[in-house]
């Protein structure tokens, strides 16, 4: 405030045009805090991470105990369970030695720093710390973020609107979201989020943009099987997971899906027509330099990638082919902008 004080006096006197100034910046402070709850939802492909220049000469190298790996793949939470199956398939019909590691995106980014890996994966849009110089993005589809909920809460939808204002803290209970619910009076919501990948856009920053925004009560897990159980064992819970994960975390506990408004989770045409507000983007990275480790590793993400367009809806996802046929953007072959965005 003592910058705008010098402003508005000056040598004992107010100046006029300074005091307007600061009346119209006083107005319009309290609208910082509503500001819009959509996030960045993917990131420019033209930025590139900042590495040294004797970064770019060294090679990739597998470390010591992968010596004798053809390739080595570095998947996360959300892909390790879905590819894994489909490498060791490509893998024996290859006779390939294919190492794959579970991680997280923010290993994988690591991994791609250190240069211990052929493909790396992401569950969401890369930040600009991910984009690498000499490394591809080629993205494997989208799949919708449902909003998960106790099997015994009566509530089967909510809107956007709702679901905000629930996980900013201004729904304590059920009853101030959905008051004529008679079983409902008096039940406190517990929200449970996985605030995982936050320097990348889009996933659970669409729902909020940032952690800050979200309620103090808010209870946190850091794996998907606990994103589960939580909302599983807590009437009054609710959290977030794609319907993949909801179904193969199943043994973790029972839960429920929300529609927001009219539209099911379940149902990818929500998500194709770019109607659904939450959703995750799934993507390999390879490296560009001509070698053998490099062909064989875009041979796999093009085998990958073909496989998702044969069972896209045993998985849940909307591959490539449908997005593009939907006006999505790509550069090359990565997901960069939603319908209608430049």
């Amino acid at each position: 405030m003592h910058i705008f004080q010098s402003f508005v006096m000056r040598d004992g006197w107010v100046n006029p045009f300074g005091f307007a100034l600061l009346v119209v910046l006083s107005a319009l402070a309290p609208m910082s805090s509503f500001a819009s709850d959509k996030a960045e939802a993917f990131s420019d492909p033209g930025l590139k991470a900042n590495v040294p220049a004797s970064w770019k000469k060294k090679p990739v190298t597998h470390e010591p105990r992968y010596a004798d790996a053809d390739l080595v793949v570095a998947l996360g939470q959300q892909t390790f369970p879905v590819f894994s199956r489909y490498i060791d398939e490509y893998a024996r019909q290859n006779n390939l030695n294919i190492v794959v590691q579970q991680g997280t995106c923010g290993i994988s980014s690591g991994k791609l720093l250190r240069k211990t890996v052929d493909i790396a994966a992401f569950c969401c849009p890369p930040a600009r710390s991910d984009r690498f110089p000499g490394t591809q993005f080629h993205s494997l589809g989208i799949a919708p973020i449902a909003l998960i909920v106790h099997p015994t809460n009566p509530v089967d939808s909510v809107t956007l609107d709702e679901a905000r204002k629930i996980f900013k803290g201004a729904a304590p209970a059920w009853s101030d979201v959905k008051p004529k619910v008679p079983s409902l009076i008096d039940r406190s919501i517990q929200p449970v989020g996985r605030l995982h990948c936050k320097i990348r856009p889009g996933h659970w920053r669409t729902l909020l943009p940032t952690e800050d925004r979200f309620s103090s009560r808010l209870y946190e897990v850091g794996v998907i099987p606990d994103m589960i159980s939580q909302v599983a064992r807590n009437p009054g819970a609710i959290g977030w997971e794609t319907p993949l994960m909801v179904r193969h975390f199943s043994a973790n506990g029972e839960v429920k899906m929300l529609r927001i408004g009219n539209m099911d989770p379940t149902d990818t045409r929500h998500t194709l027509n770019g109607d659904w507000p939450f959703y995750r983007t799934y993507h390999l990275v390879t490296w560009t330099q001509s070698n053998r480790s490099n062909v064989e590793a875009r041979k796999l993400v093009a085998y990958l990638r073909n496989k998702v367009e044969n069972v896209y809806e045993e998985i849940a996802f909307v591959p490539p082919s449908k997005l593009k046929e939907a006006g999505w953007r790509f550069h090359g072959e990565e997901l960069v902008a939603e319908p209608g965005q430049r």
